[in-house]
């Protein structure tokens, strides 16, 4: 690193964010914002964007593209000074992420070439180095490696766990405690690792753009505290206020068999939850103290993270979750072979905004509206072959926006007080949506419709509508008497 690098000629103040859906890019653009930086952020879908309070800022520029658009990445990097780079394709890619990181890693470096981009930070995973690291820890030092050879200062922070409301690594935590009082568990929950609060990741991210010091360098950053995984578990049940758990380490259960577990007792799918199982296997410690070195400050311990992070979440505010990220599933094409729908109409005496307002709170806690025995049913069916079941929950109980998860669910089209689109995101033989429309008939008068569409794939998909059609006729008709119910009761509550 040269004596005076180039990061500190000129402290930056026009900051590109890539990453800026995902759990830490969406609380690190307000903070940016709070600090008097102009922040653009480069999105697929910038409807995503308007769930956020701060997407209408003065100094936020919304530009719509793609980390494997060349064209478009140099138009995002064009007259900025920094950009942070918060990508990471395991929820969207599979089994195919370590791949897909360095293809858009890649091309997000040849943007970088000739631009005015003079510093890039990247959150990457802490571990120890070594054949036996996972893929998932080795995929990011990887996209570390990678960054490191543009023009621009590299500044690589490594950090453990994440603790913080609706954070992935956190909410395996929170819900294996939460429901299993006996736990018969991987070898690896002796192994030691240095969680961080997400309030402390955020403060380094932010205070590093003014101390030029940590231009080109790679910082461990972890909390206060270093416990094993068995003792995060106790410290969690003493947080909810549980009794102690009964932990039982094992050596034959395999990454393999620990994600298939978690994704069955948790809301994160097998295809999250093994990379995170494996990286689970690597001691995550920081190897040195740089990071308070370079930016001192206060750290959160273990134990106030986690009740931080379970305030948080009493109070259904939840700025972000881990959910949220990964690409949005393209319209589906209708038009063009075998579509079934089920469509229900009814007349509600209450307002469009109430019975919007009744809409909103589908799924999570909320349920469906009746017969939830049997949604109950599928999402454990589901989640058997590997998709997100029910239990990924919603991010607020009331409030919906676009691109979010709700339960085996994602918002795929919304406009408040108007309409809702959910796209299934189950294994299914076909594609499947629930369309929600509701239509002004005076002050206190609306329309609701509902309209359950499939398109099946081939002839399974065909058995599929056929075996389920049965039990429509009973679903579909309870949850629209429901939403007027609840709708109208709302209605009268408010006079």
């Amino acid at each position: 690193m040269p004596e005076e690098s180039l990061a500190s000629q000129n402290p930056p103040r026009r900051i590109l964010v890539c990453g800026a859906t995902g759990y830490v890019g969406g609380r690190l653009v307000p903070k940016l914002l709070d600090n008097g930086y102009r922040v653009r952020c480069l999105v697929r879908s910038p409807e995503k964007l308007r769930a956020f309070p701060w997407c209408d800022h003065e100094r936020l520029e919304i530009v719509q593209g793609n980390l494997d658009d060349l064209p478009g990445v140099r138009a995002a990097i064009a007259g900025v000074d920094a950009a942070y780079y918060l990508v990471h394709a395991m929820i969207s890619a599979g089994g195919d992420y370590a791949k897909r990181d360095r293809e858009l890693a890649n091309t997000f470096v040849e943007g970088l070439k000739d631009s005015s981009c003079r510093r890039v930070m990247y959150l990457g995973g802490l571990g120890e180095l070594g054949p036996n690291l996972s893929m998932h820890l080795r995929s990011r030092g990887e996209v570390a490696d990678i960054l490191r050879q543009s023009d621009a200062e590299t500044t690589v922070f490594r950090a453990a766990m994440i603790i913080g409301s609706g954070s992935a690594s956190f909410e395996i935590l929170r819900y294996l405690v939460e429901r299993l009082p006996i736990m018969i568990t991987p070898k690896w929950v002796k192994m030691e690792t240095q969680p961080i609060a997400i309030r402390d990741v955020l403060r380094y991210l932010v205070e590093c753009l003014d101390v030029p010091e940590t231009a080109g360098r790679t910082i461990d950053i972890g909390g206060r505290d270093i416990h094993t995984y068995q003792k995060l578990m106790q410290i969690m049940a003493k947080s909810l206020g549980l009794p102690r758990r009964i932990i039982m380490p094992v050596p034959v259960l395999t990454p393999r068999l620990s994600s298939a577990w978690i994704s069955l007792v948790t809301p994160v799918n097998a295809s999250i939850a093994r990379p995170l199982a494996e990286g689970l296997r690597n001691r995550t410690v920081c190897r040195n103290d740089d990071a308070q070195k370079l930016m001192p400050g206060p750290l959160f311990g273990v134990e106030d993270a986690i009740d931080a992070a379970i305030g948080k979440l009493n109070d259904g505010d939840i700025e972000t979750r881990w959910s949220t990220a990964g690409e949005m599933p393209g319209d589906p094409e209708w038009s063009g072979g075998t579509v079934f729908d089920d469509v229900q109409t009814v007349k509600v005496a209450a307002s469009a905004d109430a019975t919007f307002a009744a809409l909103s709170r589908i799924g999570g806690k909320s349920g469906y509206w009746g017969a939830d025995w049997l949604w109950w049913l599928r999402g454990l069916l589901d989640k058997c072959v590997g998709g997100p079941g029910l239990r990924r929950g919603r991010r607020h109980p009331n409030e919906l926006s676009y691109g979010e998860a709700v339960d085996f669910w994602r918002v795929s089209g919304y406009e408040r007080g108007r309409w809702l689109r959910l796209h299934a995101e189950m294994r299914l033989p076909g594609v499947a949506e629930l369309e929600f429309r509701v239509e002004p008939q005076g002050p206190d008068q609306s329309q609701f419709v509902q309209t359950a569409r499939f398109r099946p794939r081939g002839l399974l998909g065909l058995a599929y509508w056929y075996s389920v059609w049965p039990l429509h006729l009973f679903v579909f008709p309870r949850m629209v008497r429901g939403i007027k119910r609840d709708a109208e009761l709302g209605s009268v509550a408010s006079e």
